[in-house]
């Protein structure tokens, strides 16, 4: 991905250190050697451990794993070490010396996996929790070893983790001390960590746990099939849900950087789509466990790849979307707009290769669509199972007009009304949106604005639009636009924080936001 990065240290025509030799490498990095073959040990020790516990091998088997699962994982940590390093040091100019140094700090977590062998009874399932959160610290590690070269690796990493930590905090706390409704607030089994699993991340959990059964089927099965995968490894399908949806969220993030960078040229606008995007009063879904996170990652990189001419890699990423969610089709729309551009432009393999991207768009469509016919004989069943809540295809208007009568229908100061008049105001925020992008956005972004706009709104109901919305990532472009100016900027952050954490506290409490 395009993005910025810091000055070089070392630059042609000035002077730089003279060639180290890898002996030379080793003595003056001697200390982080002895911490990736610390790592490398206690990877080891504990792959042994659990392998020797739950597979009840006699002593030769027991000690011949020992040693190779020792000797193989420290060799593989000094190989990742120096390799990673190396890499980083050829992308941004500066001594691998200091690349070493950096980098094998991002290891050092691992040496906690010795509290494993201490934890009695020994199980798979603590072993599994205590691995995956330590992993989670040596990628964060790594990112922050990025983000001190690379200044779209920064950005993005500043605004995930001063968005992301202040949720974690307020939400459970919501949970906590708000009065309480009813439904689950917390199990021994997650404790806290329940306060991410509300609403229709049940219907995830669900299928990632036992598979479709009846209104599931509304709900498509990327996202829940890798919650699956990656749940079955770490041994917990909520812990899976919320690794997902922020490691999603932070790569969304990062296209979404690179995508405004590539379009406009400029660090302030990008960092204002992506900080406007991450304080969005709905916000919250981004890292519950929810399909947001990871429809707006493979949308945008979607439209990011259509912008750079790599027709095909953007279908792929089509397809994908249109796996996580039906609107994932949408991403049609940029990339043939983009495909003709190019062959306009230049007259070469651009529209081959385009008709290829846009053939692949949809094959994540017409996947789970013939995994339904399969199991229920309906390919549209993922349709008409939407009447559940209350939605059927209708013109867009009518959902307007539908939600009017119904927020008019309640009394003033009810929770119906107040959801209704939410609904209402979002929508009609992001018509205007919609209107003014076709007058200052590339057609590419404003025909998949208007798009992923009406097609939600074409269901006889506005339910969920202020969710809805969240993914629509021409409308942050507009605003980041906007915001340069100091006013508009303050009033952006002034009426999304608080709205944030007001919706934050009603997710926490069961009460019904999008």
């Amino acid at each position: 991905m395009d993005a910025a990065v810091t000055t070089p240290r070392f630059t042609e025509g000035t002077a730089a250190e003279p060639p180290r030799t890898h002996l030379s490498l080793l003595r003056s990095t001697w200390l982080s050697g002895a911490v990736i073959l610390a790592s490398g040990i206690s990877a080891g020790v504990f792959a042994w451990y659990v392998v020797a516990t739950h597979r009840h091998l006699d002593a030769a088997r027991s000690d011949l794993a020992l040693a190779l699962l020792v000797i193989g994982l420290t060799v593989a940590s000094f190989g990742l070490w120096y390799g990673y390093s190396r890499l980083l040091s050829s992308r941004f100019d500066l001594p691998l010396e200091e690349m070493l140094r950096g980098d094998a700090w991002s290891y050092a977590p691992l040496i906690g996996l010795w509290l494993y062998l201490f934890n009695m009874p020994p199980s798979l399932t603590s072993a599994s929790e205590l691995a995956g959160g330590l992993l989670l610290l040596c990628l964060a590690a790594k990112i922050g070893l990025l983000a001190r070269h690379q200044a779209m690796m920064h950005h993005v990493a500043t605004v995930f983790v001063a968005t992301r930590l202040p949720l974690i905090i307020i939400a459970p706390l919501a949970s906590i001390v708000i009065g309480q409704r009813q439904g689950q607030h917390w199990s021994a089994a997650h404790g806290l960590l329940d306060v991410w699993g509300r609403w229709d991340a049940q219907h995830y959990l669900t299928i990632a746990t036992d598979g479709y059964q009846g209104k599931d089927m509304a709900f498509f099965p990327l996202y829940p099939y890798l919650v699956h995968v990656l749940g079955g490894l770490i041994g917990d399908h909520l812990t899976a849900g919320l690794v997902i949806s922020n490691l999603a969220f932070f790569a969304a993030l990062a296209y979404l950087y690179s995508l405004v960078k590539l379009e406009f040229g400029d660090d302030t606008i990008a960092y204002h789509a992506i900080f406007y995007t991450a304080i969005f009063p709905t916000a919250i879904f981004f890292s519950a466990v929810y399909t947001e996170s990871l429809f707006f990652a493979l949308t945008v990189a979607s439209v990011y790849y259509a912008r750079r001419g790599n027709y095909i890699t953007s279908g792929v990423f089509g397809a994908l979307a249109s796996l996580t969610r039906v609107e994932g089709v949408l991403t049609a729309i940029p990339l043939a707009y983009e495909m003709w551009r190019g062959w306009k432009e230049r007259h070469d393999t651009s529209l081959a290769r385009g008709v290829i991207g846009l053939a692949v768009v949809p094959m994540g469509l017409f996947g789970y669509m013939a995994y339904l016919y399969a199991i229920v004989g309906d390919p549209l069943f993922f349709l008409k199972i939407q009447h559940h809540w209350n939605r059927h295809l209708a013109a867009p208007w009518v959902s307007i007009y539908n939600t009017f009568k119904e927020f008019v229908g309640y009394p003033l100061a009810s929770s119906g009304s107040i959801n209704h008049l939410i609904e209402l105001a979002f929508t009609f925020a992001f018509l205007a949106l919609m209107v003014v992008a076709f007058r200052t956005l590339r057609p590419s972004y404003a025909w998949y604005f208007a798009a992923s706009l009406l097609v939600p709104m074409s269901t006889a109901s506005l339910m969920s639009m202020p969710r809805f919305v969240l993914v629509i990532f021409p409308a942050f472009m507009l605003m980041a636009i906007w915001g340069r100016n100091p006013l508009i900027n303050s009033a952006i952050v002034s009426l999304s924080l608080p709205l944030l954490g007001l919706f934050t506290v009603l997710f926490a409490d069961w009460y019904w936001l999008a």
